[in-house]
């Protein structure tokens, strides 16, 4: 049968092929025809994939472009004319509006981003978030994405490998602070069942554990799920930005005693700043010792486990519970990618989260309704994030990962011997990881260090070089004050976009904005 022929069976099939409807219309609405035009639909996509290609892929990876092209926020709002109408706009005008978005936007991609502990363009990764918005599925039945709930079951099957589980279970989130929300609620769960039912009546005062260098979502669950912030005890740290696991034995039994009930210890493995990881090992024998849930947050510093160089960071992550991993960080999957991980394989995740709803989740459906994983998530659309992960991998293989992973380490450490050849650089900390955390000291200031007001003026360094690059358009870093530490650059770098030459400009740039300082 020929396809043309096939079109045509399938039309009659419809009872549509052949003849001419009658109009019909209901409350002044006529329902003949479609209401958008399927071809201008298409060209208009046609045209402004083009444009995508152009700014966003190939120019935000120029360069020699710049990272951002900086406006005051007023001035930015006028240019763009943000306000929506009654009537819509022409084919070339929205055109034009889809290339000053990518031309106002940050480039995230660009070589020479060093912002956020994200960067880089992955090209299948992109792909695969550009198959997964064309066909609009949401991640909670077989039936609506068979696809999908087969490739996320394998992706974390593999992501549990390498953490050391051969079983388990896990859900993909949108971020890293829900999948800690998620290991704090398990945690509960899984120590006062009856909290689904009764709520807060059902628990007593709880006592979750973290280091004072946790990533601030730990805070947030806390508040979120009713445990409270002053319930949430920050362990000490030693210099490094590292769980001292005697101080949380001392902090748990001190919890006891005061009539808490310690219920979760979250350890972390790559701190958002400095870049820490807690000792696992320890930190999983003081949960043995008092039968704790035992979340590690390896959201930043998971994919370290790649690596066969660098995974003994994260040694004892085996005997987490529980653990938080954003492959859209290191790996650059693409925002968002961010896995939860459980080493459970009793159903608890979905116990705690399943609300059964008749209409979506039936169970005599015709089909194996295990594959119905969305009741596991407290969400109820869930986006596809496991393509862009799957493609890449798909793509790159498990040793082309570990290249990243080991790259990343390499230019980091290229970094801090380069800034030790250079008077104008001070390491915070000898890094544990990728996350290079500096003062750049201006001449002015070289030789003053204890001097009166010493402090305040290199506090403003910084933020001044960070304005200055900004609104040049040449780079872009982060930087931030930390306990008792004034203002210091956090430079990230994973991009593979990224070559030494980048490296070697990003000194060199520092110095020249700072110089007059």
């Amino acid at each position: 049968m020929s396809n043309a022929t096939a079109s045509r069976a399938f039309a009659n099939l419809n009872g549509s092929a052949g003849r001419q409807q009658k109009a019909v219309t209901v409350d002044g609405v006529t329902l003949n025809g479609p209401l958008s035009d399927n071809r201008d639909g298409e060209r208009f996509l046609e045209d402004a994939f083009q444009i995508i290609m152009n700014e966003a892929v190939k120019k935000g990876t120029d360069v020699t472009e710049k990272v951002c092209d900086w406006k005051e926020p007023g001035k930015l709002r006028e240019m763009l004319d943000l306000e929506l109408r009654e009537t819509g706009e022409n084919h070339e005008r929205l055109l034009q509006r889809c290339h000053d978005v990518a031309k106002y936007s940050v480039k995230t991609s660009h070589p020479r981003f060093f912002n956020q502990l994200f960067a880089g363009l992955d090209h299948h990764s992109l792909a695969g978030r550009f198959l997964t918005e064309a066909l609009n599925s949401s991640q909670y039945t077989y039936e609506v994405a068979p696809v999908f709930v087969l490739m996320e079951e394998v992706v974390l099957s593999t992501l549990r490998s390498l953490i050391g589980w051969d079983s388990g279970d896990g859900i993909f989130c949108p971020g890293g602070s829900i999948s800690n929300l998620y290991a704090m609620n398990l945690a509960r769960y899984r120590a006062f069942p009856e909290v689904k039912q009764r709520g807060l009546w059902a628990v007593p005062r709880l006592a979750v554990f973290t280091s004072k260098e946790c990533h601030y979502s730990v805070g947030k669950s806390a508040s979120v799920l009713g445990v409270g912030l002053q319930n949430v005890h920050a362990v000490k740290v030693d210099e490094r930005g590292v769980m001292i696991p005697e101080d949380l034995d001392e902090q748990i039994e001190k919890a006891k005693s005061q009539g808490s009930v310690p219920f979760l210890v979250s350890a972390t493995s790559g701190t958002t700043i400095l870049g820490a990881f807690d000792p696992l090992d320890k930190i999983a024998d003081v949960c043995e010792q008092h039968k704790l849930w035992f979340h590690v947050d390896a959201a930043w510093g998971g994919s370290a486990l790649l690596s066969e160089k660098h995974k003994h960071l994260l040694k004892g992550i085996d005997r987490a519970d529980s653990v938080a991993w954003n492959p859209h960080k290191m790996l650059m999957a693409g925002l968002q990618s961010s896995a939860f991980l459980m080493k459970d394989s009793s159903g608890l995740l979905k116990q705690c989260h399943s609300a059964n709803a008749t209409y979506l989740f039936q169970q005599d459906k015709f089909y194996d309704v295990s594959y119905d994983t969305g009741d596991k998530s407290i969400q109820c659309g869930r986006k596809v994030d496991c393509l862009k992960l799957w493609l890449m991998w798909k793509a790159t293989g498990t040793l082309g990962l570990e290249q990243r992973v080991d790259r990343a380490f390499a230019y980091t450490r290229y970094l801090v011997e380069e800034m030790k050849k250079r008077g104008s650089f001070q390491l915070v900390v000898e890094p544990q990881f990728v996350n290079l955390c500096f003062w750049y000291v201006p001449p002015s200031l070289r030789g003053e260090e204890g001097s009166e007001g010493y402090q305040e003026k290199l506090s403003k360094v910084a933020p001044t070089i960070k304005e200055r690059m900004v609104k040049k358009g040449s780079m872009m870093v982060g930087y931030q004050p930390h306990q008792d530490k004034v203002n210091f650059f956090r430079l990230v770098v994973i991009s593979p976009q990224i070559t030494r030459a980048d490296l070697d400009f990003f000194l060199d740039e520092i110095e020249s904005l700072g110089r007059d300082l």
